[in-house]
């Protein structure tokens, strides 16, 4: 049996609000993590900074090879991120982010 138009608009909007929520953790995450990094103090252009972003994203993603000694494997990005990136001498205790 198909579902009515009303009730597949219903558990979009349902989806749009979860998708919402996860953004917000994400983002909210990712800004504590580049706070402690050091990132609020730099002076950098959004489009530099969102471009250092990606290629960190790709990094992890598989796109190149970890020069630091970095895991390899497709699950390595969340886990290894905040313990092989510290270039900016911040202290290593950023593992307690979930």
């Amino acid at each position: 049996m198909k579902k009515p138009s009303s009730k597949i608009r219903d558990e979009i909007a349902k989806l749009q609000e979860q998708l919402k929520a996860a953004e917000t953790r994400e983002a909210e995450r990712i800004g504590r993590i580049a706070l402690k990094a050091g990132l609020g103090e730099i002076e950098i252009e959004e489009s530099e900074l969102q471009a250092a972003f990606e290629e960190l994203a790709k990094r992890f993603r598989g796109g190149k090879a970890a020069t630091n000694g970095g895991k390899k494997g497709g699950n390595a990005g969340e886990s290894s991120a905040p313990s092989t990136q510290n270039p900016s001498g911040a202290p290593a205790g950023g593992n307690a982010e979930a």
